[in-house]
């Protein structure tokens, strides 16, 4: 089930509120157990098999912290019980999400024809074994107590509004408000604003610039520009997609009394790939830093080490997002451009002109998302040579233009809602008359343009679905 479907805005969310807020909030257990109920209907419509694996997950990582905390004081039993929960969730995220891929580079490497399984990736499997890992991780070194209440624990892992795509919430962020949350007027009001606006950028402006990429993919007539004009729309699809869906489920968060990380800090006005990787996707670059990097010793090792680290992390975050070699080459070319940022270019990007940092950083990440987007090496190959002519491609083309033409205004309409300068605008007239006023009146307007679409229109993907 999608957000960002007339069955969950209209069925399926006010059903859920509903009853949530019936249930009694003391003890918060009974609004724990609806919100769990709700978690795994919302999963079953998507995913009526794998809902059990999701159960499993749960109850797996349950009993293991339990184990790790009753033997915290023997550390070789604990750390055991550490390692076979961490080898279950990557075991069975290896074997949905990297079988078949593994066995596609064996038949390639070694010309064999191993058949391969066809296995279904279950959606968010990436993102709910994070945060389970994470959450025995933590019970191991002491950062966390292990739940004793399974239902508590299943709705951490199950809770629907971050469960598919993200963020990627560890325990310990909502630990105290699994026992305790009160949902008030305001912070309801405040968490279906922010739903609203991520709703409209999920709808209006992602789904705007895929039906943009769709057209590039299927045109016969192509130039150098149609491949730029696909990029930066990809590059701006991307980006509203999923900090569209972050905002939704941040949001639909506060509606339930909790509190999540917060994903994406306008990445596209960074001064520098080091800066944009702390703007963008924030909890998984913090769930790599703080579980892989650091463990590994951090910048605190070695220089030899240290860019073992970068490789290890970097190539790791490439195959997090899909098992294929373009996202291998992605997280490559990332980690390649931070270990020279950090040992060369560092000082420059600081003494340098605004502009010509954000150009360098805008290019750097358009095209890594073509490399991101690309059918796999062939399809980086062919793509990153459209980008710069090769092959005799024609510079316009008379489609290239059109399809300028049509998306000119939109185009930079989502330049502009990238910049932060509407949340700076929001937070000096929050408090004021006219924005009481008005607000409701431009989140109505939202809402009901938004579902027009979403009747009127057919292309309405989530991204990051696939991870």
């Amino acid at each position: 089930m999608l957000f960002s479907s007339v069955t969950f805005l209209y069925a399926f969310l006010p059903l859920a509120i509903l009853v949530y807020f019936l249930a009694p909030s003391v003890p918060v257990a009974w609004r724990n157990a609806v919100l769990l109920v709700f978690s795994l209907v919302f999963y079953f419509f998507g995913e009526p098999v794998y809902v059990l694996l999701l159960l499993l997950s749960s109850l797996s990582d349950y009993a293991w912290s339990l184990l790790i905390e009753k033997y915290r004081h023997k550390p070789r039993a604990a750390r055991a019980f550490l390692v076979i929960s961490i080898v279950i969730n990557l075991g069975m995220l290896g074997f949905f999400k990297y079988t078949d891929f593994s066995i596609g580079t064996v038949n390639t490497l070694f010309g064999t024809a191993i058949p391969l399984t066809h296995v279904r990736l279950p959606i968010g499997i990436s993102f709910f074994t994070f945060q389970t890992m994470s959450y025995t991780i933590d019970v191991y070194q002491g950062k966390a107590h292990a739940q004793r209440n399974l239902a508590t624990f299943a709705t951490f892992v199950c809770l629907f509004p971050q469960l598919i795509a993200g963020p990627i919430v560890r325990y310990t962020d909502v630990e105290a408000e699994l026992r305790e949350r009160t949902s008030t007027l305001d912070s309801t009001a405040l968490g279906m604003r922010r739903f609203v606006f991520g709703l409209a950028k999920k709808v209006l402006l992602a789904n705007a610039m895929g039906e943009l990429c769709s057209a590039f993919r299927t045109t016969q007539d192509n130039s150098v520009l149609f491949y730029w004009i696909y990029a930066v729309a990809f590059t701006m699809q991307i980006y509203f997609d999923f900090s569209g869906y972050s905002d939704m489920a941040i949001g639909l968060g506060r509606v339930f009394g909790f509190k999540f990380p917060e994903n994406f800090d306008y990445p596209y006005v960074s001064r520098s790939i080091t800066e944009f990787w702390r703007r963008w996707h924030m909890t998984l670059g913090g769930w790599f830093r703080d579980y892989v990097y650091i463990p590994l010793g951090g910048n605190r090792v070695s220089r030899v080490k240290w860019i073992r680290n970068i490789v290890v992390v970097w190539l790791l975050t490439g195959l997090w997002h899909g098992a294929s070699w373009n996202f291998v080459l992605w997280g490559a070319l990332f980690g390649v451009v931070l270990m020279i940022e950090k040992l060369w270019l560092g000082k420059w990007l600081e003494r340098c002109p605004a502009a010509v940092c954000h150009l360098y950083v805008m290019l750097i990440v358009v095209i890594s998302f073509v490399i991101f987007n690309a059918n796999g090496l062939a399809g980086v190959a062919s793509d990153l040579g459209g980008l710069f002519g090769v092959g005799g491609l024609p510079l316009i083309s008379r489609e290239a233009l059109y399809y300028l033409r049509s998306y000119a205004v939109l185009l930079i309409v989502c330049a502009a809602a990238s910049l932060p300068v509407w949340k700076r605008l929001g937070k000096r007239i929050e408090h004021t008359p006219i924005m009481t006023a008005v607000e409701p009146i431009v989140l109505a307007g939202l809402l009901i343009v938004v579902t027009a679409s979403l009747v009127d229109g057919s292309f309405n993907p989530f991204l990051y679905f696939r991870f």
